[in-house]
């Protein structure tokens, strides 16, 4: 696979994500990757709802997390979002969470995700889809 197509999207923290320090509780940066893997998918042309549609899905298998720095109430993040790998029945996605202003790295991580069908059995990534990540 070339060079990766980057897609970025960025919100603030909202005071729901936080806790009694106004600092983001860990389990929501797993949401943000959700978020960034949605906007990859709408930046390249084609909504997750387009291959849910064609009864496929991508099951999160795995979850990478590593916290550099606390991200706060109100802070405007920036999720990087991009494909490392893709393969028969796989796809691995990376993150990297940012200050908005001063680009400082908050977390980085990845998600692995099987393509299943609606009955849950693990399926091929359809070609079409491979060539949605990789062009």
């Amino acid at each position: 696979m070339s060079e990766p197509t980057v897609v970025e999207t960025s919100f603030p923290v909202r005071y729901a994500e936080t806790d009694s320090m106004q600092i983001v509780h860990h389990s929501h940066y797993i949401v943000y990757f959700e978020e960034g893997r949605s906007a990859y998918a709408r930046a390249r042309g084609k909504p997750y709802s387009q291959f849910e549609k064609q009864g496929l899905f991508l099951a999160v298998t795995e979850i990478y997390t590593r916290h550099v720095q606390p991200a706060f109430y109100e802070q405007l993040i920036t999720v990087r979002t991009w494909i490392a790998e893709i393969k028969s029945r796989s796809i691995k996605f990376e993150y990297e969470i940012i200050d908005a202003n001063t680009k400082a790295m908050i977390t980085t991580g990845w998600t692995k995700h099987m393509c299943i069908d609606r009955n849950g059995k693990i399926t091929r990534i359809p070609d079409e889809w491979r060539d949605w990540a990789t062009n």
